[in-house]
């Protein structure tokens, strides 16, 4: 498939609208793949005392239709891979014209490269939004629920799905124009 350019519309409750712009490289109706080429970032992102994405850096995203999550390639700018990282999210809705929506559920799932135990963050960040209204008990439980079985999957061998390993960055970059 040629890349065609997408808009995710990404809510972090109660009102942080984010849109981010990627490129489409394969579709298969069980999983998209998206490039975010240059991730525009104002620091670094963290996760278990390492650099996990730089500012410029590379990510690659697969958004599962129907799934409460989806996972993420993270680079450093020189293109070296540091690890996998999931979002609990709300199922993705897709529009015409390559508009998606979802909504940030707070949970995330950091799997570092050189690791078998994925770090669960930003819990305290979830309790927050559910204490203040800006999520709902019943969204709240539904972003533990899916971080649960993230998490008894990565031990069991079985995440995360081989499509993800079988993408690296430079078997995306092919898919792109020259």
């Amino acid at each position: 498939m040629n890349p065609c350019p997408v808009e995710i519309h990404y809510l972090r409750p109660p009102d942080q609208l984010t849109v981010y712009r990627q490129e489409l490289i394969h579709d298969d109706g069980r999983v998209k793949v998206t490039l975010a080429r240059a991730v525009e970032l104002r620091e670094p992102l963290h996760a278990g005392g390492r650099t996990i994405l730089e500012p410029g850096a590379d990510a690659l995203w697969f958004t599962f239709p129907g799934a409460w999550h989806d996972i993420g390639r993270f680079h450093l700018a020189d293109g070296s891979f540091t690890g996998l990282y999931a979002n609990m999210i709300t199922p993705c809705r897709f529009s015409p014209g390559g508009v998606w929506h979802t909504e940030d559920l707070f949970l995330d799932l950091w799997l570092a490269r050189d690791e078998a135990t994925p770090l669960l963050l930003d819990e305290a960040e979830l309790e927050e939004a559910e204490r203040s209204g800006a999520l709902s008990s019943a969204l709240a439980a539904r972003a533990r629920a899916e971080a649960d079985v993230l998490m008894a999957e990565t031990r069991a061998g079985r995440w995360p799905p081989d499509i993800v390993r079988a993408w690296t960055l430079d078997h995306a970059k092919a898919f792109l124009p020259e």
